[in-house]
């Protein structure tokens, strides 16, 4: 007996589930910073044994669009409800649970198994309590018990599963449930893929990752970078990757006094990239400005956003 299945992560933004697919998967296969909306592509995981294949996927946390690229976003989100085998909502501890109800209404109508993640609970003992001391003032337990109680109201089908994926807390009972849901079947994918996203990509994202690092304010979300050359050999890698910006202004930022900033992102950037293809790396970086690329259905389809 074989099982084969595609567990989809969707949630709110900044609630770790970038974090989880990397510690679900074993590999750092997506962006996990502390800013939100960091993940803007659906994502592939996968996880293989003799018996077995977990096809996970990341998506962008779920918004309200306000400009092409977060439409886009909001469709990789959206698709990850129609072909799920198992759907991991993920939430954490601080947030609403009426928040984006509109896409809440979706899960809530799912036949498959969905299983509710509240991440973060590690942070519960560290969060202010507005209660006086010795005045019905709430353990991290109370707490967890009122959260779960107001989630389980609106998604009564739903195991729920609190969990601090930064830790790793919980993740391999997590792991170990979703083995028991998953349908038989045979492998979608050759058992040495680890992914469906093609090299060029994960450059592409470990630069972003970079400069969502080391940069503030609307930079980080007005930057989009493609990669015009990949070339490998046996010994080494040779890249050459273009920095989108909007705006002149942005353009100076990333490059900074003397050209400093730019050359602290593409250090950090090769220094990760040589890690995650075990490999030397030669990379340059380069800086274009492409006005209001967001909001463009062809330059969004270049970049891979498929809006067709």
């Amino acid at each position: 007996m074989h099982k084969a299945g595609f567990v989809n992560i969707v949630g709110n933004p900044n609630v770790g589930k970038s974090t989880l697919m990397n510690q679900l998967v074993g590999e750092r296969i997506s962006i996990a910073t502390f800013k939100a909306q960091t993940t803007r592509h659906r994502i592939m995981g996968i996880v293989n044994t003799d018996d077995m294949q977990i096809v996970f996927s990341d998506t962008p946390g779920v918004l309200k669009p306000n400009y092409k690229l977060q439409e886009s976003m909001l469709a990789f989100s959206e698709s990850a409800l129609q072909d799920a085998d198992v759907l991991l909502y993920v939430t954490d501890v601080v947030e609403t649970p009426e928040k984006n109800m509109e896409f809440l209404e979706k899960v809530q109508k799912m036949k498959i198994p969905v299983i509710l993640l509240i991440n973060k609970i590690d942070e519960l003992s560290l969060s202010p309590d507005p209660s006086p001391k010795g005045k019905g003032s709430e353990s991290p337990q109370q707490k967890l018990t009122t959260i779960v109680e107001k989630w389980h109201a609106l998604l009564p089908n739903a195991e729920i599963l609190p969990i601090s994926a930064k830790n790793k807390f919980g993740v391999d009972m997590l792991l170990k449930r979703i083995q028991e849901l998953l349908p038989e079947s045979p492998a979608f994918f050759d058992k040495d893929q680890l992914t469906d996203k093609p090299a060029r990509f994960f450059v592409s994202e470990i630069i972003r990752e970079k400069i969502l690092l080391y940069y503030d304010k609307e930079i980080p979300y007005s930057v989009e970078v493609r990669v015009e050359r990949f070339k490998e050999t046996e010994k080494n890698i040779h890249i050459n990757a273009i920095i989108y910006v909007e705006r002149d202004s942005q353009k100076g930022i990333i490059i900074g006094h003397q050209g400093m900033a730019l050359k602290k992102v593409s250090t950090e950037a090769r220094k990760s990239l040589e890690k995650f293809f075990a490999k030397p790396i030669f990379l340059e970086t380069f800086v274009k400005v492409d006005k209001d690329w967001r909001s463009s259905e062809r330059e969004l389809n270049s970049f891979g956003y498929n809006l067709d």
